[in-house]
């Protein structure tokens, strides 16, 4: 074992681990994605320890000196990340003694790298959350955009996948605006509940000298501190919800991608993506394909994976500190990455979309659309509404086996007034209960957003 490495914990050892164990059990490779938060973490730890006496004013200034060089060092790439030494905590810690001596050696003092990394991870998370808002918040912004852009068009809405009713595309693309604002709360709660300080916990029966915790947790920008050492180095919750939230999200992103991805068919031809968010064939010419969506509907499956693996991790497993924790970075590493690359992408693809209004128009022109309103108005005249049903499925039907159009069976049958149901913009304006797509709602809900956003 190097003599860094024994500093940390090799006292109790005669022999150090094996090449095949160090190679096994190090998780310097990907947790030093923590240094800022773990540095941040230690400068307010060696405040706290001056604060009540565990290290002299001059040493504390010393301690923080020095943890500052060491932030430059890594930021400027001249830092050499030690496998020997684990992790992020012992890289950095035999850095500083290395380089400020015995001053360096008091800074672990009243803490554990189990509450050590639970603060890491806390702070590195509440900093990704506020990421993801803000990613969030730049894509709705982009779908509100493209509403106020096309509030006139009309196309049609589905169900089943099968022409429904006539909607306004703004009324479709500011459903996505909804749902991803349930994701900024989502993400918000998990941050609210992350944002609590474990430092003071120790390894999980806290410390024997009189810290000042919340001196310390106020130092961090932390709203408070953790009441349980034991739930507080082994609390792994505050992930799961983050991986909740951003598979909830991806699933939102997967559907805006599948319209998006069906809406540039040939078969539908509502929208062209830009050239600069297609691909083409290696075989085929003609082709662009729409990969950028296809992407993003498929990058939710990574979402959704590194939920169930944070989750498995955390079954039966007995209090508290367990070294099957340190396989909870790299899916949560992985997860914000893919999270808020897939939502700036597809942010800035729609940004560069054209719509094609004469085939959105072509298909909302469908009379078979406006069949319930239909029913709405025999039942405004009076009629059950279930009779009413069942007399213009009647109708439908024999609309397609006499290739009739139904509203000139419906004026034959129930007068003109009934024809004229089938006016697709009356029929939109006529939809202002709240949530319901007239253009004036429509409107109104757009104001709304870019107010907010």
């Amino acid at each position: 074992m190097k003599k860094s490495a024994q500093r940390t914990w090799g006292g109790r050892f005669t022999a150090g681990p094996a090449e095949a164990v160090k190679a096994f059990s190090e998780s310097v490779s990907f947790d030093w994605r923590l240094y800022q938060h773990d540095i941040a973490g230690s400068i307010a730890h060696a405040k706290g320890l001056a604060k009540v006496g565990l290290l002299t004013k001059a040493e504390g200034t010393k301690v923080e000196r020095g943890l500052r060089a060491i932030e430059r060092e890594i930021e400027s790439g001249k830092f050499k990340w030690d496998r020997d030494c684990e992790d992020v905590h012992m890289n950095i810690e035999a850095a500083l003694v290395r380089k400020i001596g015995a001053a360096g050696k008091k800074l672990h003092t009243g803490r554990s790298r189990n509450d050590q990394i639970a603060t890491d991870i806390r702070l590195w998370l509440i900093a990704k959350i506020h990421s993801a808002e803000q990613e969030i918040q730049h894509l709705q912004r982009a779908l509100v955009a493209l509403a106020e852009k096309e509030c006139d068009t009309v196309m049609p809405g589905y169900t089943h996948l099968q022409r429904a009713q006539p909607v306004l595309l703004a009324h479709h693309l500011l459903a996505y605006v909804e749902m991803f604002g349930r994701d900024v709360g989502r993400f918000a709660d998990c941050a609210k509940r992350a944002n609590l300080c474990p430092l003071g916990s120790g390894a999980l029966a806290g410390t024997t000298h009189k810290l000042d915790r919340a001196y310390v947790a106020k130092l961090l920008g932390f709203a408070g501190v953790t009441q349980n050492s034991m739930d507080a180095v082994s609390d792994r919750d505050f992930i799961v919800e983050f991986h909740a939230a951003a598979a909830l999200a991806g699933a939102h992103l997967s559907r805006l991608a599948e319209d998006l991805i069906l809406w540039s068919s040939a078969e539908f031809g509502f929208i062209t993506i830009a050239d600069a968010y297609t691909t083409g064939s290696s075989i085929m010419p003609q082709k662009k394909n729409p990969d950028i969506a296809e992407l993003a509907r498929g990058k939710t499956g990574r979402l959704y994976g590194n939920l169930m693996q944070a989750l498995t991790l955390l079954k039966s497993l007995p209090l508290t500190y367990n070294r099957d924790l340190q396989e909870d970075k790299q899916p949560l590493f992985e997860s914000a990455d893919t999270l808020l690359s897939t939502l700036h992408v597809v942010a800035e693809m729609l940004s560069h979309i054209h719509v094609n209004h004469v085939k959105c128009e072509a298909a909302a022109s469908d009379p078979l659309l406006l069949a319930t309103d239909l029913v709405d108005f025999l039942v405004k005249k009076g009629m059950p509404f279930r009779d009413a049903h069942h007399a213009v499925g009647a109708l439908v039907a024999e609309s397609e086996k006499t290739h009739t159009s139904l509203p000139k069976l419906a004026a034959k049958k129930y007068g003109p007034a009934a024809g004229k149901v089938f006016d697709v913009r009356h029929a939109l304006a006529a939809r202002t209960i709240i949530g319901a797509p007239s253009p004036k709602n429509v409107r109104a809900q757009i104001a709304r957003w870019k107010r907010f956003l």
